[in-house]
Order: structure tokens, then C-alpha cells, then sequence
């Protein structure tokens, strides 16, 4: 077998929730970790991927990996919620509970549940309108992360991910690797009071993640169609779409 030929490793960042709730007990911090390890520029990210979602035209979205709220809150502070409903989902019920406090003001068109990405087989087949997952399939099995979006999409639905990507520029790439190798140890340690955890799987999942063309490749042989992506930041992330084939939705 080539190097061509062999299989990527589907959990980027080699991370097992079941094994360590590392999510559960970075919770109260993780929205300050977010400004520390991507000194506030994650804001921006949030801001451009919310504007994406928001303008789709949906009726029901799955949010794949919820965490605290941040961006389901911007999406329905520019989106009107009226007629909208959002499943907000993810496999933290702490990183949930914060979200429930967050969107209580649109809790008529919020839904929280505690939800697996990778098998969520309480969400029935066909019945989202659009799926989004941002900053999480990193630290999935994205193949089934994919598979999960693919089946409870509508025909016609759409696919909108946040996540880590390369700078085309390669020597821009290694340098930006090796100040996160550097510095996110540093940096992760300090702010949690020495839980190595918290930022060994984000730098496993940052250094080993697909590059933007090859998650879109991906995502093709899938089957979705219409795939596309938009790097921010050089390429630091970038947020890929996709439609699940079908007669389109009404905008």
C-alpha cells in the first residue's frame, strides 16, 4: 500500500468522549480558551459562519456540536425566529446547560437535546431542512459525523461546516503548526490549571485535520452536491458547504 493509498484517520484529533469529559470540565472556561488560543480571531470565524447559516433558507436546523451556544446565538440574532426552530445538540450536557442559559430568550425556537453526532438515531431520516457543525469534526469520527448529516438532511438540504483547514502557502502552514506546537501546550496549561487534555486534542486535531480541498473531496463521495469552500484567516479554518441531492427547498 502507497502513502497515497492509505486511509486517513477519520478522528483527526484521536479524542473519545466517552473515555474523558474533558468538555465537561473545561465548560465555564471554553469560550475563554477559544479567545486564548486564537488570541479573539475565533469571534470573526463565529461571526462569517452565522451570517452563512442564517442565510439559508431553512425552517429546521440541526446544529451538530452546540458547545456553549455562541453561534446558534448569533444565527437567531440575525435570522428572525419566527417559523424557524433550531435542534441545538451536542455530547456535553455542561457545555449544553450553558447554552440553555444563553438562548433562553429564544426558547420557543430552540430545541436542546443531548446528541451524538457521529449516531443520532432519535433524529428521524429527511427531516432537517439544514445541518451545521462548527469546530467540531475535528474531534469526531467525521466519516460518521458526514454520514449522520447526509442521512438527516432533506433532499435538497444543506451542509454548512466550520473548521480547521491549511494555508495554501506551505512554509506559512509549517510556521503557523509549529507556533501552535509551541504555544498552545503553553498557553492550554495556563488557562486550565495544568489539564493537559484540554489542549492535546485540539492540537492533534488542528496538526492532522484534512486540508480544505481534501474535505471537499470528502464530501463528494458522500454524495453531496454543490461543494464549496471559503478559507478565513490565510486558511487557518474554513467553512465548506454542501446540498444533499434532491429538489431544492423553496429559499
Amino acid at each position: 500500500m502507497t502513502v497515497s493509498e492509505i486511509p486517513p484517520r477519520q478522528n483527526a484529533a484521536e479524542f473519545a468522549w466517552q473515555k474523558d469529559d474533558v468538555f465537561g470540565r473545561i465548560a465555564s472556561r471554553y469560550d475563554k480558551l477559544c479567545d486564548v488560543f486564537s488570541f479573539g480571531i475565533h469571534r470573526l470565524w463565529k461571526r462569517r459562519v452565522a451570517k452563512r447559516i442564517a442565510s439559508e433558507g431553512w425552517n429546521t436546523l440541526l446544529d451538530g456540536a452546540t458547545g456553549t451556544g455562541d453561534i446558534i446565538l448569533r444565527v437567531l440574532q440575525l435570522s428572525p425566529a419566527q417559523g424557524r426552530n433550531v435542534i441545538a445538540s451536542d455530547v456535553s450536557a455542561k457545555m449544553l446547560a450553558i447554552a440553555e442559559r444563553r438562548l433562553r430568550p429564544y426558547k420557543g425556537s430552540v430545541s436542546l437535546q443531548l446528541l451524538d453526532a457521529e449516531n443520532m438515531p432519535s433524529v428521524q431520516s429527511g427531516s432537517v431542512d439544514a445541518y451545521s457543525i462548527s469546530l467540531g469534526m475535528k474531534i469526531c469520527n467525521r466519516r460518521l459525523v458526514t454520514q449522520e448529516a447526509f442521512r438527516v438532511l432533506k433532499p435538497g438540504g444543506r451542509l454548512i461546516i466550520l473548521e480547521a483547514s491549511n494555508i495554501p502557502l506551505a512554509f506559512l502552514n509549517r510556521a503557523y503548526l509549529l507556533y501552535m506546537s509551541v504555544c498552545m501546550p503553553v498557553l492550554g496549561w495556563l488557562a486550565t490549571g495544568g489539564d493537559a487534555s484540554a489542549y492535546k486534542y485540539l492540537l492533534h486535531g488542528i496538526r492532522d485535520f484534512p486540508a480544505a480541498e481534501k474535505l471537499a473531496l470528502e464530501l463528494e463521495g458522500h454524495g453531496f452536491e454543490e461543494v464549496g469552500f471559503e478559507r478565513l484567516s490565510l486558511g487557518i479554518v474554513a467553512i465548506h458547504t454542501a446540498r444533499k441531492p434532491g429538489m431544492a427547498r423553496d429559499a
